[in-house]
């Protein structure tokens, strides 16, 4: 469904990513996980166009959609839930899910407001996420989702993505919360330096105790 080519970025002289590659199937999650500063989040930012990268492509359902604009990403069925979560602090809950509404391509269960307060009961810390879901995406891209949350808060949220998951939602996740990510993943990915030092199955991950002392530990 996505597949990430050779990308690179920059902010200002600044180079962030140096040829990052990945591919995301359809059904499956990938997560992203790196120390602080290795390029996890301008790696999300230039898939969805928010830092158009200078080199490379990112390619979802085999087109093309490098540099697009957010909104031409958003409407091509990619939605993004952003670090910050940038939640419009002058609307109510349901004004926040309204603004996202975008009608549904395809025959699947259409996200409606009601359908976003049964998943997120917890609404308030989790209100990002269902904003992106009104969009009805085919990918949902998750920046940091577990961060500034209790870890009561992050066990619903994490329940909350396997149901995604479980249902066909294909997911792509930065986190630093490595428990949560080998609990949802199917790929693990871990940045370093903006580059891909390894990209493989959980299983591969988890047996190779080297990777995450070199990349992980601080």
């Amino acid at each position: 469904m996505l597949e990430v080519r050779d990308l690179h970025a920059s902010y200002d002289l600044s180079q962030i990513l140096f040829g990052v590659g990945l591919e995301v199937h359809e059904g499956e999650a990938v997560c992203i996980l790196g120390r602080n500063g290795v390029g996890k989040t301008t790696t999300l930012r230039s898939i969805i166009g928010l830092t158009p990268p200078h080199r490379g492509q990112v390619l979802f359902d085999g087109t093309d959609i490098t540099g697009w604009p957010p909104y031409r990403v958003s409407r091509r069925g990619i939605g993004f839930v952003p670090q910050d979560r940038r939640i419009f602090a002058d609307l109510s809950v349901r004004e926040n899910l309204e603004v996202a509404r975008r009608a549904l391509a395809t025959s699947a269960p259409a996200w409606t407001v009601e359908r976003i307060y049964t998943a997120f009961p917890i609404l308030a810390q989790m209100l990002a996420v269902g904003r992106a879901l009104m969009g009805n995406p085919r990918l949902l891209i998750l920046d940091e989702p577990s961060e500034g949350l209790a870890p009561l808060i992050v066990e619903t949220l994490a329940d909350q993505i396997a149901v995604l998951k479980e249902e066909g939602m294909t997911i792509l996740m930065a986190e630093q919360n490595l428990a949560l990510a080998l609990a949802l993943a199917d790929h693990i990915c871990i940045l370093d330096k903006g580059s891909v030092r390894f990209f493989g199955r959980v299983a591969e991950f988890s047996a190779n105790d080297s990777l995450r002392h070199e990349y992980l530990i601080v």
